[in-house]
């Protein structure tokens, strides 16, 4: 991996350009290559510098709800020593004192931890990564285990620990460029002596005892691909389900393990068993039970490699599954070891199904997707294509007018799940909501947003629609009233000029907010804003302004004709708090 980083880092300009030295352009060239991160993400994220205390990278990842801290070594040497790890449970004991921290850590690092905090208050999970180009000396390897159980099972603050050296990252960016693959191909190597072959219920299937080492081998499992078509992703290592798969795996009897796991289920599209060379073939494959055990095993990888853990093995079940109502009933009933969280439980609700059948019974080219990871039919246009979490999102944003929120999945699938979704919702404001976002995607890289703003694209679109919703309120003389969506189709298909002022919406109010804070010695953090109403107020206020500006642009008047809605379209409210 060592000459293909130096290679690209070399000769790409934006290394080059953005950064300081080889050892922020590695931990660049990560976030970019592997995580795949955008350069405006990018240069956000890094924060290594004079006074990083050891941090160079910080991600405060909305949608898995985790804090990501990367320390990373650029070393042309092949053995690392245990100082780096050191290094990395400095920064773990700083960050439980965060005043202390921010007294005396860099200014990019200060507007981090502001993120940081308020993550933690929503309770992120915690996360390190040391990266580095090298691997682990054995000694350095005995300190990672221990370094690693420590901070898992510190009940105060506890964290992972996960090692990316040249393997792991050679996997991941491996993963990371098949991304866009429509689905996971993979062989796996198992013992003919140890298999099955067989037929139930007219599918194919193959069962196997699996060493764990070769589970190590699945592609998809960092990045949650092999798990789309279960009905929940990683809970992290310091779930308790997960702390006991890793006592067992550390422990005496890892051998033992096969007899106290139920196993791992496993559907594809095709498969094809060839006993001669010990191989299951496998197209479309998606794990849809064992993501919890897939990714406890990955977090041990040392220890899985270890002579101790040679023995040790896995029931493994391959089905041949190429019907999709099957294929879910399938995720559902093999998930039950961990309790499914809130946005998965609510898939097959009946609220979430009747908006699904009502969507694509208007819309017979629409698709409306409950479950995560479902793949659309071909048949089906994208464009169409809702999402129930990103509806979620959008409803939050639009009708409760609170956009600060919809970053929270958990709360917007539980605490707020009535207020948002009621089968009676008209499936045309399902499209125009979706239409807006398109539109925003669309039109994201040429609005006029600062790239603080536009690093926090996940979160940030969904102010943009709140700030549409305003704009088109405040032009109905009706600031308070929020506009049902179906009225503004006709915006919504010609949106050119409206999103440039949802865009000055936000932007004036983030840097009105700065001043504000700026004047009274405050340290202001962007992402934190975000999320309060304070941006709420701020963009309507920015709204109200320019509505009242319109009639003076040369487009004014087609404008404010295109934004006009009838008096029984607009409603209160839903409430949020």
């Amino acid at each position: 991996m060592l000459p293909q980083i130096q290679s690209e880092i070399a000769s790409d300009p934006f290394y080059q350009q953005n950064f300081a030295n080889d050892g922020e352009r590695f931990v660049a060239w990560y976030l970019r290559r592997v995580l795949l991160r955008d350069s405006i993400q990018t240069r956000d994220d890094i924060t290594d510098g004079q006074n990083d205390k050891q941090m160079d990278a910080v991600i405060i990842d909305d949608e898995d709800r985790r804090i990501l801290v990367i320390q990373g070594k650029f070393l042309t040497s092949v053995k690392v020593d245990a100082e780096p790890l050191r290094e990395v449970l400095a920064a773990w004991i700083r960050l439980q004192d965060l005043p202390s921290l921010q007294q005396d850590c860099n200014e990019k690092l200060k507007l981090k931890l502001e993120a940081v905090r308020r993550a933690l208050e929503d309770d992120y999970r915690v996360e390190f990564e040391l990266l580095t180009t090298g691997t682990l000396t054995d000694a350095a390897k005995a300190d990672l285990k221990v370094f690693a159980d420590r901070l898992e099972d510190f009940a105060e603050f506890s964290a992972d620990l996960q090692l990316v050296d040249s393997e792991v990252l050679e996997t991941r960016l491996a993963e990371a460029e098949a991304q866009e693959l429509p689905s996971l191909n993979h062989t796996i190597t198992v013992d003919p002596q140890r298999t099955l072959l067989t037929e139930i219920g007219g599918a194919k299937t193959v069962l196997t005892i699996l060493p764990l080492a070769e589970c190590l081998r699945l592609p998809g499992i960092t990045d949650g691909r092999l798990f789309r078509k279960n009905v929940r992703q990683s809970l992290g290592a310091t779930n308790k389900v997960n702390k006991a798969l890793r006592t067992t795996i550390n422990g005496e009897r890892v051998r033992e393990f096969f007899y106290y796991h139920n196993g791992i289920t496993a559907i594809c599209n095709a498969t094809q068993y060839d006993a001669e060379k010990g191989t299951i073939s496998t197209k479309g494959l998606s794990v849809v039970n064992g993501c919890q055990s897939l990714s406890t095993i990955y977090s041990a990888s040392e220890r899985v490699r270890s002579p101790e853990a040679k023995d040790a093995n896995i029931l493994f079940r391959v089905y041949e599954i190429p019907d999709r109502a099957l294929a879910d009933r399938i995720s559902i009933n093999t998930n039950s070891q961990t309790a499914v969280k809130p946005r998965d439980l609510r898939s097959n609700d009946k609220i979430m199904v009747g908006l699904k059948r009502a969507y694509e019974a208007r819309f017979a080219d629409g698709f409306f997707m409950t479950k995560r990871g479902e793949d659309r039919p071909a048949a089906k246009v994208a464009r169409k294509t809702v999402d129930a979490a990103v509806l979620a999102k959008m409803l939050m944003a639009w009708h409760c007018q609170r956009p600060n929120i919809s970053y929270n999945e958990k709360k917007l699938f539980d605490e707020y799940y009535k207020t948002l979704f009621n089968t009676g919702y008209d499936p045309t404001s399902i499209l125009v909501l979706q239409s807006w976002l398109n539109a925003i995607d669309d039109a994201w890289p040429n609005l006029a947003l600062n790239n603080v703003l536009k690093a926090g694209r996940s979160y940030v679109k969904f102010h943009m629609l709140f700030s549409v919703s305003s704009i088109i309120a405040s032009v109905n003389k009706q600031p308070t009233q929020v506009v049902e969506p179906s009225a503004t189709l006709k915006a919504a298909q010609s949106p050119g000029d409206i999103l440039p002022l949802a865009a000055n919406c936000l932007e004036n109010a983030l840097q009105n907010a700065l001043n504000q804070a700026q004047m009274s010695g405050k340290i202001f953090s962007p992402q934190n804003w975000l999320k309060t109403n304070g941006s709420v107020q701020g963009e309507t206020l920015v709204a109200g302004t320019v509505a009242s500006m319109l009639a003076g642009f040369p487009n004014g008047k087609a404008l404010l004709d295109l934004m006009r809605v009838p008096a029984t379209a607009m409603s209160n409210r839903w409430s949020a708090e």
